[in-house]
């Protein structure tokens, strides 16, 4: 019967009405393991732009919460991709005020060594500063740097001073955006919450309320990252349940 997740496949989630009127305590159902929507409404023109190798961090007000590193994608409402799903886990409970998602572009170079390499660019080439993002960046991503950097597209690079400098490695190291919310169960890959696992025999799947009675699967308060442990918790549940099921004595 599934959780609440992806309700097209007939996921509706009304299990839980039934296990709650047998007695079941139910633990508040989240989406989870799913998009991250965004305050900033340009972030609209970023739709489509897919990033390798970058690292994101959640914040809230100033504490990192969690962090991954990996690839990401731009939505018309904010973000998706694996270690976007990934973090949405760790905020799908959380107060959201104050709550920042922040991209570093370059992780690979710390903030010093990118400091050094934009210089080495200042006094290798005679270009202006659009033209050093194009060699920084995806284009998509040009426009909002300009628009956030408040650097003239047209000054050369040779005449950007350390205030300008400190404020792109800001960008390029920590691009911050406020999180507005997550997206709703159409598109959460799983359910977080369900079945208080504490009302569960875990030898057998078998409920402790009501003999005969097996929970598989995300029914169950059992969630974990991407990376396939939600079907490995699916298959282990449900083969548990299955056989316990079968030599059940009532």
């Amino acid at each position: 019967c599934g959780g609440k997740s992806f309700p097209g496949t007939g996921s509706s989630g009304e299990i839980f009405d039934i296990c709650q009127k047998l007695g079941h305590k139910i633990i508040d159902t989240k989406p989870s393991l799913v998009p991250i929507i965004l305050k900033e409404q340009w972030i609209k023109d970023l739709e489509g732009l897919s990033l390798k190798n970058v690292e994101v961090q959640i914040i809230k007000n100033t504490k990192i919460i969690e962090s991954r590193f990996g690839e990401m994608l731009f939505t018309n409402r904010g973000v998706s991709g694996p270690i976007i799903l990934s973090l949405s886990k760790y905020i799908c409970r959380a107060d959201l005020k104050n709550m920042f998602l922040s991209i570093d572009f370059k992780p690979a170079l710390n903030s010093e060594q990118l400091t050094q390499r934009i210089r080495r660019e200042m006094n290798e080439q005679n270009i202006i500063y659009k033209n050093l993002l194009k060699l920084l960046l995806p284009s998509k991503l040009i426009p909002i740097f300009l628009k956030l950097g408040d650097i003239d597209e047209n000054q050369k690079i040779k005449h950007l001073n350390k205030k300008e400098i400190n404020s792109l490695i800001n960008l390029l190291k920590r691009f911050k955006l406020e999180i507005s919310g997550l997206d709703d169960f159409t598109h959460a890959i799983v359910t977080s919450g369900g079945i208080d696992i504490k009302e569960i025999n875990p030898q057998t799947m078998e409920s402790k309320l009501i003999p005969g009675l097996f929970f598989a699967g995300e029914v169950i308060d059992l969630d974990a990252e991407t990376g396939g442990y939600n079907l490995q918790s699916a298959f282990s549940t449900g083969y548990v349940a299955g056989k316990s099921a079968v030599s059940c004595k009532l």
